[in-house]
């Protein structure tokens, strides 16, 4: 249940959100990693913050029309973000069959209700790592552009593969394989230099390659390495040399340590790690995006359900019993961490119980909620503006009811949601 705050305009008859809005926090934990305070003062200038005061200030003492949001009985923190998200679509028992009758256009329209799910609760950043080009671009400039309410979106668009790979289309008959195969499917060096150019001109903020072998393809070819180190070196050369970082997917241990040495910037799921990709991850920098979330919930929904093949049912089990112990290992060996469920495999709008798995597996509630604030705007390159509450960055705030640094489920039931100074919910 969504709790109710009290907004009062300081200017009789005011309809809009004012200009100026002052944010009374019972906890503020300001900057994730430091302890929080109590009894602070947030002040907003549109869509940034200006000042951080201690105590509550008098909004009647501040200039122009004025907005009071009372978050006294609140704890009070920066808005969550989620680095490996697919937001124009979602798993379902119809979801193979529905490649013949959804259209793009669809595939956007579903994407901004899965977006507005996405930013209620409390994920006002999201990068999206994989989907159709022309949707997810389009979701993410409309909501950009204010035209519809969602997470500010950092999107690669079609995936990097390998030919049969996973990222490649399959399952179906070899007519619909050659139509819907995606221009960034590529097969040796210098066709994935396209593949990368391809995907920079019609607008990826990142590249999304899959280096091994993905749970979710209907094949029977494992988790390990499916490209190759000379086309990942060429990805990762051509990709940083146009400014773009690079994503990749990978369980099986030689992918992902075949694109650790080649510098990628972040590991996707990462679940049959070894000492060799800490060392790497340690030694580059290289971020590790856990995703937990599908190895808990996927395995209790496959019976019953036809996207589940034989092949499909073989690897999620492989990869659920390895996924969580590995990133603890990885945890206490002090790799970056950036917070990301997948979310699409499991449902949009439940992105916070990957706090809870995060927790279990041994990680502090502090650092989880690090890993989905500063270091995520780490990862994204976007520290100066995201992932505190400091003067001079974009307002994007959340409330819970309860202590998350005593009991992490709290995030699960975000209050009060405001974005780019605005308040959502």
């Amino acid at each position: 249940m969504r709790t109710a705050i009290v907004i009062l305009s300081l200017l009789a008859g005011a309809v809009c959100q004012a200009d100026t809005t002052v944010i009374h926090a019972g906890t503020l934990l300001a900057t994730p990693g430091s302890e929080p305070r109590s009894r602070q003062t947030i002040i907003i200038d549109g869509n940034r913050i200006s000042d951080v005061r201690d105590g509550f200030a008098d909004p009647s003492s501040l200039p122009g029309e004025v907005t009071a949001i009372d978050l006294s009985d609140k704890f009070v923190l920066p808005g969550l973000m989620d680095m490996h998200t697919h937001l124009t679509g979602e798993l379902s028992p119809n979801t193979r069959n529905e490649a013949l009758y959804v259209t793009t256009s669809m595939e956007t329209l579903r994407g901004a209700h899965y977006a507005l799910k996405t930013l209620r609760a409390g994920f006002t950043t999201v990068r999206n790592v994989g989907a159709k080009s022309e949707a997810i671009y389009a979701l993410r400039d409309a909501i950009r552009d204010g035209y519809v309410p969602g997470p500010r979106i950092f999107a690669a668009g079609s995936t990097l593969a390998a030919t049969g790979g996973h990222g490649d289309v399959d399952g179906y008959k070899a007519e619909l394989l050659a139509l819907w195969t995606p221009r960034t499917i590529c097969d040796g060096p210098h066709d994935c230099r396209r593949a990368v150019r391809h995907a920079v001109k019609f607008g990826a903020d990142w590249i999304k390659i899959t280096a091994t072998g993905g749970v979710l393809s209907d094949t029977a070819t494992g988790l390990n390495q499916q490209m190759t180190d000379d086309e990942l070196v060429e990805i990762m050369q051509t990709a940083h040399s146009l400014g773009v970082k690079v994503a990749a997917h990978a369980h099986g241990t030689d992918g992902i340590n075949a694109a650790l040495r080649a510098g990628v910037d972040s590991i996707e799921h990462g679940t049959f790690l070894d000492r060799e990709s800490i060392r790497l991850m340690k030694q580059t920098g290289a971020y590790l995006v856990p995703t937990l979330s599908p190895g808990f919930k996927v395995a209790a929904t496959m019976e019953g359900n036809p996207f589940f093949t034989d092949n499909i049912k073989a690897k999620v089990i492989d990869a659920s019993e390895a996924a969580a112990r590995n990133f603890g290992i990885a945890y206490k060996a002090g790799v970056n961490i950036a917070f990301g469920t997948d979310s699409a495999v499991t449902p949009h709008g439940e992105n916070a119980d990957e706090f809870a798995m995060m927790v279990n597996a041994g990680m502090r509630e502090m650092d989880a909620i690090f890993s989905a604030t500063v270091a995520a705007a780490a990862l994204l390159e976007q520290s100066n503006i995201l992932g505190t509450i400091e003067a001079g960055k974009l307002a994007d705030i959340i409330a819970v009811d309860g202590n998350p640094l005593e009991d992490i489920t709290v995030l699960e039931n975000v209050a009060v949601v405001i974005k780019d100074g605005r308040i959502v919910n």
